[in-house]
């Protein structure tokens, strides 16, 4: 299947990349790590597309590592207030 001439396998790819890239302008950090994850499990898809189990792997992880901080900046959320640099 082809959209405009390009494959749904370089689509999913091209979002992929987008929603990684996009996440690196964003100034909070959760929503870095929720926009990343995006990206990331989008690119779980096109190496599973693509047969690549290094993006697979290397997505994957990134994509845990994001859920782990989520959840622990759920469970200690300090106020940015009370930050100490």
């Amino acid at each position: 299947m082809e959209i405009l001439g390009i494959s749904l396998t370089d689509w999913i790819g091209y979002i992929a990349s987008f929603f990684v890239a996009i996440s690196f302008f964003m100034k909070n950090i959760i929503t870095l790590r929720i926009v990343n994850s995006i990206g990331c499990i989008a690119f779980i898809v096109y190496g599973v597309m693509i047969d690549s189990w290094p993006v697979i792997a290397t997505n994957a992880i990134i994509v845990g590592v994001n859920f782990y901080y989520l959840l622990i900046n759920k469970t200690t959320h300090v106020p940015a207030d009370e930050v100490k640099p």
